[in-house]
């Protein structure tokens, strides 16, 4: 169906799909709870973020964090160990995951890139990310999430900043 559910198949991870008819003009985490009656803390947006090192040299990572949050770059970029994070460029980031922003999937993109796991999301025993597309989400095991992104658990987000626009 999507490469996303292709990976999720081909590494034996348990997972259950869940579709909705996605509202394109609003935020596609937000959207996803509402319309499927989950808990925003547990459905999770996938970022794509520049991080700059001090030689000014920049490289992409995923953050992955819950859609009722913000994205604190400045502890994404300590977490990171770099001088600074910024969002990636949506173009940038739909070229280099396969995806189109809104339903960017941390799971089977192009290519693996680092990945940054917002410690709320490891509260709890299901959470649903995005499967690929608009109107698709998955549900799956936070820790096999995790495993399978190898992605880096750390504090990323801040409750009081509204969701970054275009970061879907």
């Amino acid at each position: 169906m999507t490469p996303a559910i292709d990976y999720l198949d081909k590494h034996d991870i348990t997972y259950r799909v869940l579709k909705y008819q996605p509202n394109l003009d609003g935020a596609a985490g937000m959207d996803a709870a509402a319309k499927l009656g989950l808990n925003p803390d547990q459905v999770l947006k996938t970022l794509i973020v520049a991080l700059e090192g001090k030689s000014g040299q920049r490289r992409l990572a995923v953050a992955i964090i819950p859609a009722a949050t913000g994205l604190r770059l400045s502890a994404l970029a300590k977490a990171a160990g770099v001088r600074r994070a910024m969002m990636a460029e949506p173009a940038k980031a739909e070229r280099t995951t396969g995806y189109a922003v809104g339903g960017i999937s941390p799971f089977g993109q192009r290519r693996a890139l680092p990945t940054y796991l917002d410690c709320l999301a490891i509260a709890f025993d299901r959470i649903f990310v995005n499967g690929g597309r608009r109107g698709l989400m998955l549900e799956v095991d936070p820790n096999d999430l995790r495993e399978a992104c190898a992605a880096r658990v750390s504090d990323i987000t801040s409750t009081t900043s509204p969701p970054l626009r275009g970061s879907r």
